[in-house]
């Protein structure tokens, strides 16, 4: 199996990057092979840095996710839904910090995402969780846990073009692992702009945008009766990937 080589890249720390913190912003999805992605890296070398905290590149990461009794975030997804919403705590292992995260989308596709730092990913309480979610969203909503996904992510940084782009590799949830046969890449930009040097990176890899949430990939994997018709394409996409 190929390995990342991401020594290639220059560090930039979490202070310097704070100029492209980006909570409102639009995201590009897209997915890959390791080979695919080691391509694109060794084109954009010179046009970004690399996130560094304590020597460490590739960062691991935890997340709970939530949702309401009738899975109404992972139907509104699936249905295509403009205006939607995606709950979760998070673990930022190497920086031992845990959040709980909340993001929305609006009917524009511009993604708000808010914050508020907690004592452990896997300790909320009922009412700090329906507290801050009322806060945020207006919204009363009764939340459950749904699923546990884990993975190892890197983050590339343009401080002058106002762009991140993560790598999510070594996907998990629940007992299922992708290893290291799936990359996720997500493009984060204050407005859509296809003349990034990742972009066209990706594009001469004839790697294509495409819409994927981990969260409802991971619920319908892990629970086939699922109403999951909108999903399917993706679903053999990523089976071709991974068994490859």
């Amino acid at each position: 199996m190929q390995q990342l080589n991401l020594d290639i890249f220059n560090p930039i720390s979490l202070n310097q990057m704070d100029s492209v913190s980006l909570m409102k912003r639009t995201d590009t999805k897209f997915i890959a092979t390791i080979a695919q992605l080691n391509n694109v890296l060794n084109q954009v070398k010179n046009d970004y840095s690399i996130l560094e905290i304590d020597g460490q590149r590739k960062m691991e990461y935890t997340s709970n996710y939530f949702d309401t009794k009738d899975l109404d975030f992972y139907h509104d997804h699936h249905n295509g839904k403009s205006d939607r919403l995606k709950i979760r705590t998070r673990k930022y292992v190497a920086s031992n910090l845990s959040f709980l995260e909340i993001k929305q989308k609006d009917p524009q596709g511009r993604t708000v995402k808010s914050r508020k730092r907690i004592s452990e990913y896997d300790q909320l309480s009922t009412d700090e969780l329906k507290s801050y979610v009322n806060e945020v969203t207006g919204l009363q909503l009764d939340l459950n846990q749904t699923i546990t996904n884990e993975f190892y992510r890197f983050t590339l940084v343009n401080t002058e073009l106002k762009e991140r782009i993560t790598v999510d590799v070594s996907l998990g949830f629940n007992s299922l692992s992708f290893d290291d046969k799936l990359v996720i890449i997500e493009l984060k930009q204050e407005k859509l702009r296809r003349s990034s040097p990742f972009f066209k990176a990706l594009k001469a890899e004839k790697i294509y945008p495409m819409g994927i949430s981990k969260y409802c990939i991971g619920m319908a994997v892990h629970n086939p009766k699922l109403k999951q018709n909108i999903f399917k394409p993706k679903l053999r996409k990523i089976a071709k990937l991974t068994t490859k």
